[in-house]
């Protein structure tokens, strides 16, 4: 009567795999390391940087536990591993010094590092242990408010020049410009010539509202308005934060974290929290400094090859470091980072890799100006930073162009997106200032494992002397089946690389509430159906027939509440929202799917079944 089907058994085996798998990264630790990061925008980290490591660590008789390569994406890393933290520090200090040549201009960052000791072949299956928030691993947390307004002066600033260039290169002249709180006012002496104006701009500006001021009848001056459209306003907006984020994200690689949390929160807030890091001084200096973008010609002044040594004729400056470099620029600025639009890397129409990049219209007039001058010779593109200039390209002008323009030259598409990217994010599109600050040290983050972990391990001990003692036999199925729903949770979370916080474990404890919850009303239906003279085989089955429904009902009504903090929430509250959520739907398929397998494996063999050890039934007296 109750007897699984084989595929049933064969689902829940797998499950429990799945769950052990995928658990037991947890429990390995971790090990010292190392995490070696390119501070160069044009010096790259690779795997064939492996065998440098290990050959300046060989030469200094540093032992290592392995040396690895990383590349997650947005950033490329070398990571050794220790078996002591003396080595770790000794190993610091050896591959600084063997790997940057010139110690005030480093090429290579060298930071301290957690790496878990995972098998390869656990590793392999993807099974890695959970990423540990900033309460349980310390370290940095910022909030930062991205200043709008100065994106708003910015373009305006830009716009107001723009507007002024492209009325004298079409011959009508404006008097003045003058900003008026979100606006421009052009002023003209004429209403012909701001008809004139109005014809010009309409086409050339389409991102722009331009409308007439209505003068009065003796006035001798006449108006446009220019207004940025709201769409395009809200688009500057999204676009500034998001260059700050991937500006943010390139500064993060130099202290080294390896797994920063660099996300936007709200219409103008930028969160920035960096796990393991307790240097707030220099966290803080990193991801606060600026950088600029400029494009400056070639001196052609120079015969031959250029060195180190080579005399730099008076209004040049030699530059050291970069794809083309040692190269001597003139000083004067053609365009600056400040009039690049957009960038974008891709293949060209004889499928080159190319990157196309836009300027605004002043940026464009004067490239147009500079190129027409010089074609044949060449031009770069130099990014400062706590200024130091760094060459991330020289290329030979082909031909005269203005506002919109390609450069080639790269290797691949590969590093002619990585060029793009500079480009669009070698600075900050607008200031930032810090508005929340704060450090959690790695002894309270240790305290708060211990206790969360403590947490759990003593409510579930609670829980089964409970079951056990109150429903017998019945009470170890529903222990058992609560066992499994956490160790399907935990695999989960590590599955998905999820990071835990407290308020995720809080979000556990919580789950095994529910997850025995339901047990309990399946235990008492059972009850109930033997109260009412079912047999054993009967009440099992009714039991967990007609529970289902209520369980269903309750946990849905519970997963819904999550969602909506899942959607709405942020910060801890997400995280408290994931992981319910995630309890909610392991505890439906535990404390149900599970736990009947359980109950049908030691009694659904049994034909003829007297009585089951579920404790004390007690029925009403007549």
């Amino acid at each position: 009567m109750n007897r699984y089907q084989a595929w049933k058994y064969v689902v829940i085996a797998i499950a429990i795999l799945f769950g052990v798998i995928y658990t037991i990264p947890n429990f390995y630790g971790e090990s010292p390391a190392l995490q070696i990061n390119s501070t160069k925008a044009t010096v790259k980290v690779d795997s064939g940087m492996i065998a440098k490591v290990e050959q300046v660590l060989k030469e200094a008789q540093v032992a290592t536990n392995g040396v690895s390569y990383e590349n997650n994406g947005t950033q490329a890393s070398i990571r050794a591993r220790f078996l002591s933290t003396d080595e770790q520090f000794k190993a610091k200090e050896v591959l600084e010094r063997g790997l940057n040549t010139d110690p005030t201009d480093p090429i290579y960052n060298v930071s301290f590092n957690l790496l878990p000791n995972t098998p390869k072949w656990l590793m392999n299956l993807r099974a890695l242990p959970m990423y540990l928030g900033l309460d349980l691993r310390g370290g940095v947390h910022f909030l930062m408010k991205v200043d709008t307004s100065a994106l708003l002066k910015n373009r305006l600033t830009t716009l107001q020049s723009s507007i002024r260039s492209t009325l004298k290169d079409k011959g009508a002249r404006d008097v003045g410009i003058s900003r008026v709180g979100d606006s421009l006012k052009v002023r003209f002496s004429d209403a012909a010539t701001r008809s004139k104006a109005l014809e010009i701009l309409l086409p050339a500006m389409r991102d722009i509202q331009f409308g007439e001021v209505p003068a009065a009848a003796d006035a001798s001056e006449f108006f446009l308005q220019a207004t940025i459209k709201p769409e395009a306003l809200k688009e500057l907006m999204s676009e500034g934060v998001k260059q700050n984020i991937s500006a943010l994200s390139k500064r993060v690689n130099e202290i080294g974290v390896a797994e920063p949390v660099i996300q936007q929160q709200g219409a103008d807030r930028i969160v920035v929290q960096l796990p393991g890091v307790q240097d707030v001084n220099r966290a803080e200096i990193i991801i606060g400094r600026t950088a600029r973008l400029e494009v400056r010609l070639v001196d052609q002044s120079i015969v031959g090859p250029v060195n180190e040594n080579t005399p730099v004729p008076m209004g040049s400056e030699l530059f050291k470091v970069g794809r083309d470099a040692p190269i001597i620029l003139y000083k004067d600025i053609v365009v600056s980072g400040d009039a690049v639009t957009g960038a974008v890397g891709r293949l060209d129409e004889n499928q080159q890799p190319a990157v196309y990049i836009d300027l605004n219209s002043d940026g464009g007039r004067r490239m147009g100006e500079t190129t027409r001058q010089n074609v044949g010779k060449r031009m770069a593109f130099v990014l400062f930073e706590k200024e130091k200039g760094e060459v991330l390209q020289a290329a030979t002008i082909q031909s005269v162009f203005g506002s919109s323009f390609k450069t080639t030259g790269m290797g691949s598409v590969g590093e002619a997106s990585e060029l793009a990217l500079l480009l669009r994010s070698g600075a900050l599109a607008a200031p930032m200032e810090i508005i929340e600050k704060r450090t959690i040290g790695p002894q309270l983050g240790e305290e708060n494992i211990a206790k969360g972990k403590h947490s759990t391990m003593y409510g579930f001990a609670a829980i089964a002397v409970f079951m056990i003692a109150y429903y017998l036999m019945f009470g170890v199925f529903s222990v058992t089946a609560l066992a499994i729903n956490l160790l399907l949770l935990v695999g989960t979370l590590s599955c998905l690389q999820a990071t835990l916080t407290l308020p995720g474990m809080a979000a556990i404890a919580l789950a095994l509430g529910m997850a025995i919850d339901s047990n309990v009303l399946i235990n008492e239906r059972i009850r109930e159906e033997l109260r009412a003279g079912n047999s054993a085989q009967a009440a099992i089955m009714m039991g967990f027939d007609r529970a289902w429904a209520t369980i269903l009902d309750s946990n849905v009504t519970t997963l819904i509440v999550g969602l909506a903090l899942l959607v709405f929430g942020s910060g801890p509250i997400r995280a408290f929202a994931i992981v319910h959520s995630l309890g909610i739907l392991t505890s439906i398929f535990s404390s149900v799917f599970v736990s009947r397998g359980v109950v049908n494996l030691w009694y659904g063999r049994k034909k003829k079944l007297s009585a089951i050890s579920i404790g004390q039934i007690w029925k009403p007296t007549t």
